[in-house]
């Protein structure tokens, strides 16, 4: 496989494709040297990365097998989730939001999207783009993914309240949103992420390896937030709907089915046990938003 060298994208990041010497007809986005991306070009349904998986369990379990969905992803990358829902889902009809023009043109050269499949392409920076939606796609959404990166950090302007406010119009009575957090010891973004997503969904669970969700070391959470629509009275005290992911309770019945598709080890705070997350934490605003820590140097052994 022939690859183009490095183009330079309107942030002043550098960005690749490597083939992937372990996995005929897979390749890996690099951007300024962090892996963001990885695409099997052959099979599509397959998933490398740990948190991509635990996304792509989401996927398959919120909805019945194979049914076609509408689905939003925040942040493009190589499109490999919106790759593996036409693959899973066939049919399902998707867009997908990317800052980064160069990034688009360069994915295209290097691993198109499938032909058949209904997939769109807006650039732009998501949250300037969640402004100026169509209003056909209000209440539309059935999945939102929220994966956005500057190169190894999540920019803090998309992590704040009224960013995911901007989100939640577009949802499905039914609809979830999952969003990939990276942080390491003691976890301050992502506490600060779960305090935000709890503070406007009814429902939160938060799912990663045993030890990021403790804070001893550095990772991925993958947080799952429910739209479920309030009733008549209006919505309920979040606290109360928060305690409907605990399994002794309400808990939608794919939900502790997330754990046992792994990658294991793998751990979900949902009800209580995510209430102990939160606990000291407080919604992140525009005012108090910081972009999240950039990994250590050994994580992708740069050390």
């Amino acid at each position: 496989m022939i690859l183009p060298g490095p183009v330079t994208l309107g942030s002043g990041l550098t960005a690749e494709f490597e083939e992937d010497r372990w996995v005929p007809g897979s390749v890996q986005l690099i951007v300024d040297g962090t892996p963001q991306s990885h695409v099997n070009l052959r099979d599509p349904s397959e998933l490398f990365f740990e948190y991509v998986r635990r996304i792509g369990h989401v996927i398959d379990l919120f909805r019945p097998p194979g049914q076609p969905i509408s689905a939003l992803h925040l942040g493009g990358g190589a499109f490999t989730l919106p790759r593996y829902v036409e693959a899973t889902r066939p049919g399902s009809r998707q867009q997908v939001v990317e800052l980064e023009g160069a990034l688009v043109d360069l994915v295209r050269e290097v691993a198109p999207l499938p032909k058949r499949a209904s997939i769109r392409v807006r650039r732009g920076d998501a949250r300037a783009v969640l402004e100026r939606l169509p209003e056909g796609m209000r209440e539309a959404m059935d999945l939102v993914v929220v994966d956005i990166f500057s190169g190894s950090s999540t920019p803090a302007h998309v992590s704040s309240a009224e960013f995911y406010e901007l989100i939640r119009p577009l949802l499905a009575p039914s609809g979830v949103v999952v969003v990939n957090a990276a942080d390491g010891r003691g976890l301050p973004f992502v506490r600060g992420q779960a305090a935000t997503l709890a503070s406007l969904f009814p429902s939160v669970a938060a799912i990663a390896e045993p030890q990021v969700l403790k804070g001893r070391r550095f990772g991925n959470v993958v947080f799952v937030a429910s739209a479920r629509a309030p009733g008549p009275a209006g919505p309920a005290p979040i606290a109360r709907e928060r305690d409907a992911f605990a399994p002794e309770r309400s808990a939608p019945d794919w939900l502790p089915r997330l754990l046992a598709g792994g990658p294991h080890p793998a751990r979900m705070l949902a009800g209580r046990e995510f209430d102990e997350l939160l606990r000291g934490a407080k919604p992140v605003t525009d005012a108090t938003a910081t972009a999240s820590p950039a990994p250590p140097a050994e994580v992708f052994g740069r050390g």
